[in-house]
């Protein structure tokens, strides 16, 4: 895991609404987040420390474009554009050859029955991950979001377990409206491989909140890499699931999760398991 001696993290964030016609039926918002870090870090393998001003501590800073447009009778119609950005360099992405809207590029409609999201969005892993552990969605100092998603490549062998990526190209999404505090989203990817339409990712996620209870849980089985333009074939079948939750006690609060991850090409599985407190949040 990594490995923060002495570290200061700022986030700030903000949004601007405009709409448009008489009855501002339509909304535009430029919406984004910014998060850099000033520390000394070391990661597990590593011969020492580094002094360092960084981006994405306890977030990946973000900005883009969100839209509405009320269809009436209740049906919406939605679209959203977003890209991350690495603030402490002012490099567009997460990483080298990110695409640009890795984040977000997707339309949709949405109604009492729930929404239909077609483009790139979320994979199934990303929200039940980030609800499962007190640090979020921090890619930097978070020990389950680093197991899942960030390999280090200084002789550790410690390979992530996400099999393609936080977010999914190609993508359409079905997400349930909200029953008694229980949601789900269906996700499908298309391969888009020439002559072979067998080649996909699909998953499922469910998320429920009750009070001081939060329960989350996902499965997918991906096919295609992500987020690669164009996608490619894995060359295997990887399955990756995920159970976890948490509790609010007042005082502190509970979290705890179990995935595995395999590949049809062996058979090694790949787990992380979280048990962690941390004091409650105040409003």
């Amino acid at each position: 895991m990594k490995k923060n001696l002495i570290a200061l993290s700022l986030s700030l964030g903000g949004a601007l609404l405009c709409a448009t016609g008489a009855q501002a039926q339509s909304s535009v918002q430029l919406m984004g987040l910014t998060d850099v870090f000033v520390g000394s870090m070391k990661n597990a393998g590593d011969a020492g420390s580094s002094k360092v001003v960084n981006s994405g501590g306890m977030t990946t800073s973000w900005f883009g474009f969100k839209g509405t447009e009320d269809l009436g009778g209740g049906l919406k119609a939605n679209f959203a554009l977003t890209s991350f950005i690495k603030v402490d360099s002012g490099i567009q992405g997460r990483f080298a050859n990110d695409t640009f809207f890795s984040r977000d590029a997707n339309v949709g409609l949405s109604d009492s029955w729930g929404t239909v999201t077609v483009g790139r969005g979320l994979a199934p892993n990303f929200l039940p991950s980030i609800l499962s552990n007190p640090l979020g969605d921090s890619f930097t100092f978070a020990p389950l979001i680093l197991h899942m998603n960030v390999p280090l490549f200084n002789g550790t062998g410690w390979g992530s377990t996400t099999p393609s990526d936080t977010g999914w190209s190609n993508e359409i999404i079905y997400s349930t409206p909200n029953l008694g505090g229980l949601t789900a989203n269906l996700h499908y990817q298309f391969g888009e491989v020439a002559g072979d339409s067998s080649k996909k990712n699909v998953g499922i996620n469910a998320l429920y909140f009750n009070g001081p209870i939060t329960l989350t849980g996902f499965y997918e089985r991906d096919q295609m890499s992500n987020p690669a333009v164009p996608s490619t074939y894995l060359g295997t079948t990887k399955t990756d699931w995920m159970l976890g939750g948490a509790y609010d006690f007042a005082i502190v609060k509970a979290f705890a999760s179990y995935g595995q991850a395999k590949a049809d090409n062996t058979t090694n599985k790949a787990k992380t398991c979280l048990l962690y407190t941390s004091p409650s949040p105040r409003d």
